[in-house]
């Protein structure tokens, strides 16, 4: 309604303004007008509410969990409809549900987006974290959410600090990788189909050689384009096991889970592969302490079918700021049953029937004889090449296939 304008309320303290922003997930545009700043004039307008009101952009988390299969990864390419991505379908749901304007959607620069994880092809995830700017609207979950296909949920909004970084903020990075445990199944031994079972003998030795990750290493030879005299090779791997296995569909499952600070392109999809070329029987156990020097060692790439992000990691965050009394520690716990419940729904039936369709880990497991595990080349550091920092991508915070 036109007329003349109310003066405004005198500001509120800070710390009272910031306890309304603490525990208003879902409030409406009322909750966040007292801003510190002066909101923005914008002109777009979301499908499901009425959006120009000047509601100030406030920086959140969203806790994302998707099946990656049928995707070219998490990260959007601007520009290219040829390759659909996670974020594609993100942003779209973003506009329309009215939490950013339509020229947030075309540069995300502009609401400061960043994922924790640039999760590869194909990849899923039950723990994914993004951070970005928004109009914190009503029932904001439930309306984004409208708008996203059911392999793709929001499952949980937190307020994080003005200048909140997802990827730079994490501190480590869990993934797990499930596969047919036939994988293990040594080539002369063992029977190499689904009656094969794990042994007790076999997951001890399984075990072993995953430990052996654990520590700091120079992972070159599990990535590309990287020497082997470029810091940023060197990653720390917190821990690395092996689950006991479980069947599914009258086929044996097992899940290997991997924390670690940060992961390079296919690092994680290179140190399964190589335990499992040693486990059959193609590769001799010498060849991990090899892999972390500088000759170049032939280390084959798992499939990407079973890798999942399992979870993101932000301790020194949330020692800082997750008892102020002003934010809430970045741990999901209330979300824990829900991003169960998703997996068990969509990301690992995908695994399991697309494993069984196409059968992915039998078609590798016959391309490892081709690998010559005895042989090495000298790798090189390439001179004047660019080196990130340590905390720089993860499998797939990297570049995708």
């Amino acid at each position: 309604m036109a007329g003349k304008a109310e003066a405004p309320a005198p500001p509120a303290p800070r710390q009272e303004r910031d306890g309304k922003a603490g525990s208003g997930w879902h409030g409406g545009g009322r909750v966040w007008e007292d801003a510190e700043q002066p909101a923005k004039k914008l002109k777009s307008s979301g499908e499901d509410g009425e959006q120009p009101r000047k509601l100030p952009k406030r920086k959140i988390v969203l806790l994302m969990a998707y099946s990656g299969k049928g995707y070219h990864g998490m990260q959007r390419n601007v520009g290219s409809s040829q390759f659909k991505t996670i974020e594609d379908d993100l942003v779209s749901a973003l506009v329309r549900s009215g939490c950013i304007p339509e020229n947030h959607g075309e540069d995300m620069r502009k609401m400061s987006f960043q994922r924790c994880a640039r999760t590869d092809k194909g990849v899923s995830a039950a723990g994914q974290v993004v951070s970005l700017k928004v109009w914190l609207i009503d029932d904001i979950l439930e309306k984004i959410n409208s708008h996203l296909p059911s392999h793709i949920r929001i499952l949980g909004l937190k307020r994080v600090t003005g200048g909140f970084n997802s990827k730079n903020r994490c501190d480590a990075r869990t993934y797990v990788y499930m596969l047919p445990t036939f994988a293990f199944a040594h080539k002369d031994r063992d029977a190499q189909d689904e009656t094969y079972r794990l042994s007790a003998d076999t997951l001890r030795q399984v075990n072993r050689l995953l430990a052996c990750y654990k520590g700091t290493h120079n992972f070159h030879n599990f990535t590309s384009q990287k020497g082997p005299r470029e810091p940023s090779a060197q990653r720390y791997v917190l821990d690395m096991f092996c689950e006991e296995p479980f069947e599914r569909d009258g086929m044996e499952f097992a899940v290997i889970k991997v924390k670690g600070q940060s992961f390079m392109t296919h690092q994680i999809r290179k140190m399964v592969g190589l335990v499992v070329a040693i486990v059959k029987g193609y590769a001799p156990e010498d060849v991990l302490e090899r892999s972390w020097g500088e000759a170049k060692v032939d280390v084959p790439k798992a499939p990407g079918l079973g890798l999942v992000l399992e979870r993101v990691h932000f301790e020194t965050y949330n020692r800082r700021f997750g008892g102020d009394g002003l934010h809430e520690p970045l741990d999901w716990a209330r979300e824990e049953a829900e991003a169960a419940a998703f997996k068990e729904q969509h990301i690992y039936p995908t695994i399991i029937g697309t494993e069984r369709q196409e059968r992915s880990m039998a078609q590798w497991l016959s391309t490892l004889p081709t690998h010559d595990f005895s042989a090495t080349a000298h790798a090189a550091a390439r001179p004047g090449a660019k080196v990130p920092s340590p905390q720089e991508g993860s499998e797939e915070d990297g570049v995708s296939d």
